[in-house]
């Protein structure tokens, strides 16, 4: 993957540098850890989301799931067991694993479930009601008087203007 320099673009745009520190971060990724354990991620609703991820092998004890300053991680350690079998081919996967997420603003960890295998985190996007759109009725007839410091400041941005 290529290295791309986000330097200029700090000079122009404010308050995009968590947006260029997630693009700097997925160019260092490494490839190993992108694949394993492999993941689905799936739009529920219009502010639903599911990650699903397969797990075999791992009890609810062995995976801990965590959501710190808009990253959800996904830890996955197995406990060491006296009573280990040998085996004569393991195909299945067993190794620890960390697993990092980066979440939009406002999303939310709703539930974590594991069944058969599949770990289950359900999240929502909950926006807050100051942020939503919001419909602005058009009354007809005049307006209503301004007070006179708004009065003031309309006029004085018209100066400005002309």
């Amino acid at each position: 993957m290529k290295n791309y320099d986000f330097s200029p673009l700090f000079r122009s745009a404010i308050g995009f540098d968590r947006l260029f520190e997630l693009a700097d971060a997925a160019a260092r990724l490494d490839r190993a850890e992108q694949t394993y354990p492999p993941f689905d991620i799936v739009a529920a609703g219009e502010n639903q989301y599911r990650l699903s991820m397969a797990v075999a092998g791992f009890t609810d004890d062995d995976i801990d799931v965590e959501v710190r300053e808009n990253t959800l991680t996904v830890t996955g350690k197995r406990k060491a067991s006296d009573d280990e079998p040998t085996y004569m081919h393991r195909g299945i996967a067993g190794r620890d694993f960390v697993r990092h997420f980066e979440l939009a603003d406002h999303m939310e960890v709703t539930a974590a479930h594991l069944s058969n295998g599949i770990l289950t985190v359900d999240m929502v996007r909950n926006i807050p009601e100051a942020m939503k759109p919001k419909r602005i009725e058009i009354k007809s007839g005049e307006p209503k008087s301004l007070p006179k410091a708004a009065k003031k400041l309309i006029e004085n941005v018209s100066k400005k203007a002309a």
